[in-house]
C-alpha cells in the first residue's frame, strides 16, 4: 500500500473511532466548504482558499515548482509558523531535483509517495481532501502543500507559538515539593505528566470542542486503575458540549459538574503536575484544555480542598497536626462571625463577665446593632480583598496595608465599629486564607453572609439551622456519582486514615474505595511485610563497639595460636623456654655485648 493510500485509509478509519474528535457544527464559512472537495486544479483551490481568508495580513501563499517540474504552493500563517522550519525542512528538499530521477519522466500520481517517503524532512504529515479540513488545518498553525494535479493537500505540522517558561505555580506554592507548574501549551502539560508517570498504561484521549475556537481537549487516565464507566461518562459529558469557544478549562467545569447551583466546587483544578499524577494514581481523570494552565480533576470530594502536596511529602505526625489546624481554620472562617453576632445579640451570658463588660464598653459608641456592624465590616473586607487582587502587585501590597491599618484604626476611633468586631473579622479573614483551594474558600466566604443574617434574627438557633442546611446540602452533592463527603459518608475505614489526619503511608496500601478502581493495590504485600520487621541498627555505637571487641579478641587468639605453633616447632634445636627466660634476665655486661663477633672496647 502506498503512503498516500495508507494515510487516507487511516484518516477515514480514525474518524469513526472514539479517539477522533466528534466534529460538530462548524462556523458558517466552514459549513459552505464542508461538501467541497479538491479538484486537482491548483488555481481553483488557491482561489477558494483566498476567498475564505481574504484581507489577512499574515496569510502567505508561496508558489514554487516541486522538483522544478510541478506547480505547487505552500499556504500558512506567518504569525503562527516557524519560518526557519518551512525554509529548511519543506522548501529546500521540495525544490531540489532528486539525483536518481535526472533525465526521467515523472508521473503526477507518483508524487505523493515520493514526497512523503523520500523528500520531506518532517514526521507529522496528514493528508486531507476536503476544503474545510484544509482550512481548519491552516488555522491550527499547519502548513498546507498543494500540488497541481493532486486532489489532496498535505498538512505539515510547523506551528510555533511563543510560550512562557515553566515556573512555580503562583496559587499552589509549597516548601517541599516540585517547583514546576503547567503553562498554556497543551503538549507541554502532557509532557510534564508523562515525565512523572512513565508507564504505558497512561492514556490520553483528545477531542476538539468549540465551533470557532477549535480548542483541543485532552482526557488523561491510567488504564487498569481508572474505572471504565467513569471514563465513558466523562467523555460523554464533554462530547455533548457545543459552544462557540472554550477559552479556559473553567468553561468545561461549568458544563460537566453535577449540580450547577451549588456554591461548592465539584471539580478540582490545579496547576501542579505532581498533583495531577497523584490523582491519576488514585483512579481519577484529568482534563486539559489548550490555552489553559489549569487541569481539571474528576471526581472530587470535599476533603481534597483542605489537603496540600506537602501533606504527603513530609512526615505524617507533623502534617497531621497542620492539617487539623487547617481544617479548624476552615470551619472557623465559616461560623465565627455568626457565632459572635448570636452571642452578643442574644446570649451575652455565655461569655465571662469581664470580657462582656469590655465588649459592651467597646460597643458603647457604635450606632447600629451587631449584625449590621459585622455585615458592614465583612463587605468592606471583601471589597478590600478584591481590590488587592485586581490591582498591580506593587500597588496591591500597599493598598492592603493602608486598608487594614489606617482604615481599621480610623473606623474604631470614629465609632464606626467596635475593636472586637474588627478583631473577629480579621481572624475570620486569616482563617479563610488558610484554605488551600481558592474556589472552596470563596464558597465559604459566600455562605458567611446568610449565616450572619440568620444569627442576627434567630440567635444560636439560626446558626445551628444554617449549619444543618449546609451539612444537608453537602450530603446531597455528588461528583460523577461519588458522594461529596466520602469517605466520611458513606463511611470507609481505609479512607478515614486520610480524612482529618494523615496516617503513615504504610497504613494506606489500597486506593480509595469510593473510586471503584480496577487495581486497588497501591503498596505491595511484600513491602508491608518488610516494614513490619524490626529495624537493623547498622550504626548503633554499642553494636559497633561489640563487633570491634570481637574482632580484636579474635585477632589476639589467632596470634597466640600462631605463637604457640611456632614455639612447638622450634623446641628441639634451641634452648628451652625457661632457659631463654633465664638468659633474658641476666645482667647485660660488657662481655655479653658483642657486635660482629668481637667484644666492645
Amino acid at each position: 500500500m502506498s503512503m498516500r493510500s495508507w494515510l487516507t485509509s487511516k484518516d477515514s478509519k480514525g474518524s469513526k473511532g472514539p479517539d477522533r474528535p466528534n466534529r460538530k457544527t462548524s462556523s458558517p464559512i466552514l459549513e459552505k466548504l464542508a461538501e467541497q472537495h479538491m479538484s486537482g486544479n491548483l488555481e481553483d483551490t488557491l482561489k477558494a482558499l483566498e476567498d475564505v481568508m481574504a484581507d489577512e495580513y499574515d496569510f502567505v501563499v508561496r508558489r514554487f515548482k516541486v522538483f522544478g517540474r510541478f506547480e505547487a504552493a505552500l499556504i500558512y500563517y506567518s504569525s503562527m509558523n516557524d519560518q526557519s522550519m518551512i525554509n529548511h525542512d519543506l522548501m529546500r528538499p521540495l525544490m531540489k531535483k532528486p539525483s536518481d530521477e535526472e533525465g526521467m519522466t515523472m508521473e503526477a500520481k507518483l508524487l505523493p509517495d515520493l514526497i512523503l517517503n523520500d523528500t520531506l524532512y518532517h514526521s507529522n504529515v496528514n493528508v486531507e481532501g476536503q476544503l474545510n479540513l484544509v482550512v481548519e488545518g491552516i488555522l491550527c498553525g499547519n502548513t498546507a502543500l498543494l500540488v497541481e494535479g493532486l486532489e489532496q493537500a498535505m498538512l505539515i505540522r510547523t506551528c510555533h507559538i511563543d510560550k512562557r517558561a515553566i515556573d512555580q505555580p503562583a496559587t499552589e506554592q509549597v516548601i517541599r515539593g516540585p517547583r514546576e507548574g503547567f503553562i498554556e501549551i497543551l503538549d507541554t502539560n502532557i509532557a510534564l505528566v508523562r515525565y512523572r508517570l512513565q508507564t504505558p498504561e497512561l492514556r490520553v484521549r483528545s477531542m476538539v470542542i468549540g465551533r470557532r475556537s477549535k480548542s483541543r481537549v485532552a482526557v488523561c487516565f491510567i488504564e487498569g486503575i481508572a474505572n471504565p464507566e467513569l471514563l465513558e461518562e466523562v467523555i460523554r459529558r464533554l462530547s455533548v458540549i457545543d459552544i462557540d469557544a472554550v477559552l479556559d478549562s473553567g468553561y468545561l467545569e461549568q458544563y460537566i459538574e453535577d449540580n450547577h447551583y451549588s456554591p461548592f466546587p465539584q471539580v478540582q483544578y490545579t496547576e501542579r503536575p505532581d498533583k495531577v499524577a497523584a490523582n491519576l494514581l488514585e483512579g481519577r481523570i484529568a482534563i486539559f484544555v489548550n490555552g489553559s494552565p489549569l487541569a481539571l480533576i474528576v471526581p472530587t470530594v470535599f476533603n481534597q480542598f483542605y489537603q496540600t502536596v506537602e501533606d504527603y511529602t513530609e512526615r505524617f505526625l507533623l502534617m497531621s497536626a497542620i492539617r487539623v489546624a487547617r481544617f479548624i481554620a476552615l470551619v472557623f472562617s465559616l461560623i465565627f462571625p455568626s457565632l459572635y453576632v448570636s452571642i452578643i445579640s442574644f446570649n451575652p451570658e455565655l461569655i465571662p463577665t469581664e470580657f462582656a463588660v469590655a465588649v459592651a464598653g467597646g460597643r458603647a459608641g457604635v450606632p447600629w446593632p451587631a449584625v449590621v456592624e459585622v455585615l458592614i465590616i465583612e463587605i468592606s473586607m471583601e471589597v478590600l480583598r478584591e481590590a488587592t487582587i485586581r490591582l498591580p502587585q506593587q500597588v496591591g501590597g500597599a493598598l492592603s496595608i493602608v486598608g487594614v491599618l489606617v482604615v481599621g484604626q480610623a473606623a474604631v476611633a470614629a465609632g464606626f465599629a467596635s475593636p472586637i468586631t474588627v478583631v473577629i473579622i480579621a481572624l475570620t479573614t486569616i482563617g479563610s486564607f488558610a484554605t488551600p483551594a481558592y474556589n472552596a474558600a470563596l464558597a465559604l466566604r459566600l455562605l458567611r453572609f446568610p449565616l450572619i443574617i440568620m444569627a442576627g434574627v434567630f440567635g444560636l438557633y439560626g446558626v445551628m439551622i444554617g449549619f444543618i442546611l449546609i451539612a444537608n446540602h453537602l450530603l446531597s452533592l455528588k461528583s460523577f456519582g461519588v458522594p461529596y463527603l466520602s469517605p466520611l459518608v458513606p463511611g470507609s475505614f481505609q479512607g478515614l486514615k486520610d480524612l482529618v489526619v494523615r496516617a503513615p503511608l504504610s497504613w494506606m496500601p489500597e486506593r480509595p474505595s469510593f473510586m471503584m478502581s480496577e487495581d486497588k493495590t497501591r503498596v505491595s504485600k511484600a513491602t508491608m511485610d518488610e516494614m513490619k520487621k524490626p529495624v537493623h541498627d547498622v550504626l548503633d555505637p554499642s553494636t559497633i563497639m561489640a563487633k570491634q571487641d570481637d574482632r580484636r579478641q579474635g585477632r589476639k587468639n589467632e596470634h597466640s595460636q600462631q605463637s604457640a605453633d611456632q614455639g612447638g616447632q622450634g623446641q628441639p634445636d634451641g634452648p628451652a623456654p625457661d632457659q631463654q627466660a633465664a638468659q633474658s634476665d641476666q645482667p647485660d655486661t660488657g662481655a655479653n655485648r658483642q657486635s660482629g663477633g668481637g667484644k666492645e672496647t
